[in-house]
Protein backbone atom coordinates (compact mmCIF):
# COMPACT_ATOMS: atom_id res chain seq x y z
CA UNK A 1 0.00 0.00 0.00
CA UNK A 2 2.97 2.31 0.83
CA UNK A 3 3.89 1.88 -3.35
CA UNK A 4 0.61 3.01 -4.13
CA UNK A 5 0.53 5.83 -1.83
CA UNK A 6 4.19 7.26 -2.93
CA UNK A 7 4.08 7.05 -6.66
CA UNK A 8 1.35 9.53 -7.20
CA UNK A 9 3.28 11.96 -4.91
CA UNK A 10 6.68 10.90 -7.23
CA UNK A 11 4.83 11.40 -10.19
CA UNK A 12 3.05 15.17 -8.99
CA UNK A 13 6.45 16.25 -7.40
CA UNK A 14 9.08 15.19 -10.36
CA UNK A 15 6.77 17.87 -12.73
CA UNK A 16 7.29 20.33 -9.99
CA UNK A 17 10.83 19.67 -9.35
CA UNK A 18 12.03 20.21 -13.25
CA UNK A 19 9.27 23.09 -13.10
CA UNK A 20 11.00 25.16 -10.63
CA UNK A 21 14.24 24.11 -11.98
CA UNK A 22 13.65 25.67 -15.10
CA UNK A 23 11.89 28.97 -13.39
CA UNK A 24 15.61 29.38 -11.59
CA UNK A 25 17.47 28.87 -14.95
CA UNK A 26 15.36 32.06 -16.65
CA UNK A 27 15.55 34.03 -13.24
CA UNK A 28 19.52 33.01 -12.97
CA UNK A 29 19.73 34.40 -17.08
CA UNK A 30 17.74 37.69 -15.95
CA UNK A 31 19.74 38.32 -12.74
CA UNK A 32 22.97 37.14 -14.61
CA UNK A 33 22.07 39.84 -17.72
CA UNK A 34 21.24 42.42 -15.53
CA UNK A 35 23.91 42.32 -12.61
CA UNK A 36 26.94 40.54 -14.50
CA UNK A 37 28.43 37.03 -13.15
CA UNK A 38 31.08 38.31 -10.27
CA UNK A 39 27.83 40.75 -8.76
CA UNK A 40 24.75 38.82 -8.66
CA UNK A 41 24.14 36.84 -6.00
CA UNK A 42 22.34 33.40 -5.04
CA UNK A 43 19.77 35.91 -2.81
CA UNK A 44 18.64 37.65 -6.24
CA UNK A 45 18.17 34.79 -7.70
CA UNK A 46 16.09 33.58 -5.59
CA UNK A 47 13.90 36.53 -5.51
CA UNK A 48 13.77 36.72 -8.99
CA UNK A 49 12.66 33.18 -9.21
CA UNK A 50 10.07 33.67 -5.97
CA UNK A 51 11.64 30.93 -4.29
CA UNK A 52 13.13 30.61 -1.42
CA UNK A 53 17.48 30.95 -1.25
CA UNK A 54 17.33 27.18 0.15
CA UNK A 55 15.18 26.50 -2.98
CA UNK A 56 17.48 27.56 -5.05
CA UNK A 57 20.58 25.38 -3.53
CA UNK A 58 18.34 22.27 -3.64
CA UNK A 59 19.02 22.64 -7.44
CA UNK A 60 22.62 23.81 -8.02
CA UNK A 61 25.12 23.73 -5.16
CA UNK A 62 26.44 27.11 -5.91
CA UNK A 63 26.32 30.24 -8.37
CA UNK A 64 29.16 28.40 -10.74
CA UNK A 65 27.08 25.10 -11.00
CA UNK A 66 24.20 27.46 -11.70
CA UNK A 67 26.26 29.30 -14.32
CA UNK A 68 27.17 26.07 -15.98
CA UNK A 69 23.73 24.39 -15.89
CA UNK A 70 22.53 27.98 -17.79
CA UNK A 71 25.51 28.03 -19.92
CA UNK A 72 24.76 24.00 -20.84
CA UNK A 73 20.96 24.67 -21.48
CA UNK A 74 21.69 27.72 -23.55
CA UNK A 75 24.52 25.88 -25.86
CA UNK A 76 22.09 22.92 -26.13
CA UNK A 77 19.18 25.10 -27.53
CA UNK A 78 22.01 26.28 -30.01
CA UNK A 79 23.42 23.09 -30.99
CA UNK A 80 19.96 21.60 -31.68
CA UNK A 81 18.60 24.39 -33.73
CA UNK A 82 22.02 24.17 -35.46
CA UNK A 83 21.76 20.36 -36.16
CA UNK A 84 17.78 20.57 -36.89
CA UNK A 85 19.07 23.29 -39.95
CA UNK A 86 22.17 21.40 -41.03
CA UNK A 87 19.75 18.44 -41.63
CA UNK A 88 17.11 20.07 -43.75
CA UNK A 89 19.65 21.57 -45.79
CA UNK A 90 20.00 19.65 -48.72
CA UNK A 91 22.56 21.99 -50.50
CA UNK A 92 25.88 21.06 -48.98
CA UNK A 93 27.28 24.78 -50.38
CA UNK A 94 24.00 25.59 -48.49
CA UNK A 95 24.81 24.07 -44.84
CA UNK A 96 27.44 27.06 -43.94
CA UNK A 97 25.02 29.20 -44.50
CA UNK A 98 21.75 27.39 -42.69
CA UNK A 99 24.13 27.41 -39.47
CA UNK A 100 24.97 31.25 -39.53
CA UNK A 101 21.61 31.93 -39.89
CA UNK A 102 20.58 29.68 -36.99
CA UNK A 103 23.23 31.53 -35.01
CA UNK A 104 22.32 35.21 -35.44
CA UNK A 105 18.20 34.73 -35.51
CA UNK A 106 18.75 32.76 -31.81
CA UNK A 107 20.91 35.55 -30.81
CA UNK A 108 19.19 38.43 -32.59
CA UNK A 109 15.90 37.28 -30.61
CA UNK A 110 17.90 36.03 -27.38
CA UNK A 111 20.03 38.99 -26.67
CA UNK A 112 20.20 37.40 -23.14
CA UNK A 113 21.70 34.62 -24.22
CA UNK A 114 24.26 36.21 -26.43
CA UNK A 115 25.60 38.40 -23.31
CA UNK A 116 26.10 35.37 -21.35
CA UNK A 117 27.75 33.79 -23.63
CA UNK A 118 30.07 36.29 -24.69
CA UNK A 119 30.26 38.48 -22.25
CA UNK A 120 29.07 37.02 -19.22
CA UNK A 121 31.10 34.14 -19.58
CA UNK A 122 34.11 35.94 -19.83
CA UNK A 123 33.77 37.32 -16.54
CA UNK A 124 33.63 33.33 -14.80
CA UNK A 125 36.17 30.92 -13.66
CA UNK A 126 37.91 28.46 -14.91
CA UNK A 127 35.39 25.78 -14.89
CA UNK A 128 33.51 28.25 -17.57
CA UNK A 129 35.74 28.92 -19.37
CA UNK A 130 36.63 25.15 -19.73
CA UNK A 131 32.72 24.60 -20.44
CA UNK A 132 32.64 27.54 -22.56
CA UNK A 133 35.37 26.51 -24.69
CA UNK A 134 33.83 22.81 -25.04
CA UNK A 135 30.49 24.76 -26.15
CA UNK A 136 32.11 25.77 -29.11
CA UNK A 137 34.57 23.20 -29.65
CA UNK A 138 30.82 21.16 -30.10
CA UNK A 139 29.23 23.83 -32.27
CA UNK A 140 32.94 23.83 -34.49
CA UNK A 141 32.97 19.67 -34.80
CA UNK A 142 29.29 20.87 -36.58
CA UNK A 143 30.82 22.89 -39.07
CA UNK A 144 34.11 20.69 -39.59
CA UNK A 145 32.12 17.40 -40.23
CA UNK A 146 29.91 19.10 -43.15
CA UNK A 147 32.88 20.88 -44.53
CA UNK A 148 34.84 17.86 -44.80
CA UNK A 149 31.44 16.23 -46.69
CA UNK A 150 31.74 19.45 -48.73
CA UNK A 151 35.42 18.65 -49.47
CA UNK A 152 35.04 14.92 -50.42
CA UNK A 153 32.15 15.59 -52.48
CA UNK A 154 34.67 18.45 -54.60
CA UNK A 155 32.90 21.17 -53.76
CA UNK A 156 35.58 22.90 -51.91
CA UNK A 157 39.72 22.71 -52.16
CA UNK A 158 41.57 20.81 -49.53
CA UNK A 159 41.26 22.65 -45.99
CA UNK A 160 41.63 21.66 -42.25
CA UNK A 161 37.93 21.43 -41.99
CA UNK A 162 38.79 22.14 -38.13
CA UNK A 163 40.75 24.98 -38.37
CA UNK A 164 38.16 26.27 -40.98
CA UNK A 165 35.00 26.16 -38.92
CA UNK A 166 37.06 27.62 -35.95
CA UNK A 167 37.91 30.70 -38.02
CA UNK A 168 34.03 30.86 -39.11
CA UNK A 169 33.12 30.64 -35.47
CA UNK A 170 35.14 33.08 -34.13
CA UNK A 171 33.96 35.79 -37.48
CA UNK A 172 30.67 35.10 -36.35
CA UNK A 173 31.85 35.62 -32.35
CA UNK A 174 33.44 39.19 -32.77
CA UNK A 175 30.48 40.47 -34.72
CA UNK A 176 27.72 39.36 -32.16
CA UNK A 177 30.05 40.88 -29.41
CA UNK A 178 30.24 44.16 -31.37
CA UNK A 179 26.80 44.18 -31.54
CA UNK A 180 26.13 43.38 -27.90
CA UNK A 181 28.62 45.98 -27.00
CA UNK A 182 28.62 48.84 -29.01
CA UNK A 183 24.82 48.70 -30.96
CA UNK A 184 26.47 48.31 -34.21
CA UNK A 185 24.73 47.45 -36.32
CA UNK A 186 21.60 48.40 -35.04
CA UNK A 187 19.74 44.89 -35.95
CA UNK A 188 22.31 41.71 -36.21
CA UNK A 189 20.44 40.50 -39.42
CA UNK A 190 22.13 43.69 -41.26
CA UNK A 191 25.42 42.03 -41.16
CA UNK A 192 23.66 38.74 -42.09
CA UNK A 193 24.63 39.49 -45.95
CA UNK A 194 28.27 40.40 -45.67
CA UNK A 195 28.98 37.76 -42.87
CA UNK A 196 27.65 34.98 -45.42
CA UNK A 197 29.84 36.32 -48.28
CA UNK A 198 32.55 36.35 -45.92
CA UNK A 199 32.64 33.36 -44.53
CA UNK A 200 31.62 31.50 -47.75
CA UNK A 201 34.64 33.02 -49.19
CA UNK A 202 36.72 31.88 -46.24
CA UNK A 203 36.22 28.59 -46.98
CA UNK A 204 35.86 28.79 -50.63
CA UNK A 205 32.12 28.01 -51.45
CA UNK A 206 30.64 30.19 -54.47
CA UNK A 207 30.06 33.39 -53.73
CA UNK A 208 25.93 33.97 -52.71
CA UNK A 209 23.04 33.71 -50.67
CA UNK A 210 20.36 31.78 -49.48
CA UNK A 211 17.75 34.21 -50.29
CA UNK A 212 17.48 36.49 -53.16
CA UNK A 213 17.03 39.38 -50.89
CA UNK A 214 19.98 38.65 -48.85
CA UNK A 215 17.91 38.11 -45.34
CA UNK A 216 17.87 36.12 -42.77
Amino acid sequence: MAQLTNQPTSQVLQPRARERRERILDAALAVFTRRGYREATMDEVAEAAATSKGGVYFHFPGKEALFLALLERSAALLLQRTQLALERTPDPAGKLDAALDVVLRLFASHRDLARLFLVEALAAGPAIQEALLAIRRRFAALIASELARAREDGLIGPLDPQLAATACFGAIYEVVTQWLLSGSPADLAEAAPELRRLLRRLVGLPDRSLDEDGTL
